[in-house]
């Protein structure tokens, strides 16, 4: 499968530009950017052509991998999946549900395959860890992780402007609705700096909470993820693996959706329903009440 990677940036060219340059059943064959000296730039890293002209690497590729702030992704997703090529989008997919929801249509009405790369979901520890949860009666879980921008290659204006809910809230949904259930409603909280706490409702009065920052100390910077039900307590453990491994397996489920046609269990249709959340877990941080996700 042919990808062009939309993006110039950290993240772009370290993980998705190296992930597909190097993997043996996918072909990078440029880069596109809003700006073209970077464009080329980046493109120069890989050896494949540098564009500012989305509709030229279109025309030569089957599918792209995007790497760009998620209010400049969503509608250029939308272009994409009208020209019939496959998704790899980042989280989160848009910053609105409306935005999103116009994903998801273009991604229906031209049939195209769609992944969303949260990380950790194609990591073998999660997915072990997803298996292990199946089989118990869960009662609720938690997500802590609490991280420091400022001086790292992701202070960037769109994560500095939306904060942690958008940028790591989504990381945590991804781990906590398919073990738990899908969320119906959220109540959310303000800390110091970017910090924002939920307690999410799940199915069958399953609860969980979730606190997120990207403005803690450097010593108070960590990760925790568990649930717990009859069972017991079952903890995530980090895994040593890279992004760019993450990113490898992603590419290969793409191909394999693309190939059967059948759903991703994060396709862009699950991508929407985290923005579904995010954005109550907004309404609720302006209101101060309890907010119905979808209402």
């Amino acid at each position: 499968m042919r990808f062009g990677v939309l993006g110039t940036g950290f993240w772009a060219t370290e993980v998705h530009a190296t992930s597909l340059a190097g993997h043996p059943g996918a072909e990078l064959v440029g880069v596109w950017g809003r700006d073209l000296a970077k464009a080329k730039a980046a493109g120069a890293q890989f050896e494949v052509p540098g564009t500012d002209d989305l509709d030229a690497l279109l025309a030569d590729v089957d599918a792209v991998s995007f790497a760009l702030p998620p209010d400049v992704q969503a509608p250029l997703a939308e272009r994409a999946a009208a020209a019939g090529k496959h998704l790899l989008l980042e989280k989160p997919v848009a910053l609105s549900v409306a935005a999103a929801d116009r994903v998801v249509a273009a991604v229906e009405d031209a049939g195209v395959a769609s992944v969303v790369f949260f990380t950790n979901r194609f990591r073998t520890a999660t997915s072990t860890w997803l298996e292990q949860a199946s089989r118990i009666a869960l009662a609720g879980g938690a997500v802590t992780w609490l991280g420091r921008l400022a001086g790292s290659p992701f202070e960037t204006p769109w994560r500095l402007e939306h904060g942690a809910l958008w940028d790591v809230g989504p990381h945590a949904l991804s781990l906590l609705v398919p073990a738990l259930g899908p969320v119906s409603a959220v109540q959310a909280g303000a800390g110091q700096g970017d910090t924002v706490h939920l307690v999410l409702t799940h199915p069958e009065g399953r609860a969980s909470t979730v606190t997120v920052s990207a403005t803690v100390a450097e010593l108070a910077t960590g990760i925790d993820i568990w649930v717990h039900g009859d069972a017991g307590r079952l903890v995530l453990l980090p895994e040593s693996g890279t992004a760019v491994e993450a990113h490898a397996v992603a590419v290969d489920e793409l191909q394999a959706a693309a190939l059967t046609g059948g759903a991703h269990p994060c396709d862009v249709t699950f991508g929407r329903d985290v923005v579904r959340v995010l954005e109550a877990a907004q309404r609720s941080l302006a209101t101060g009440c309890r907010e119905t996700v979808g209402g």
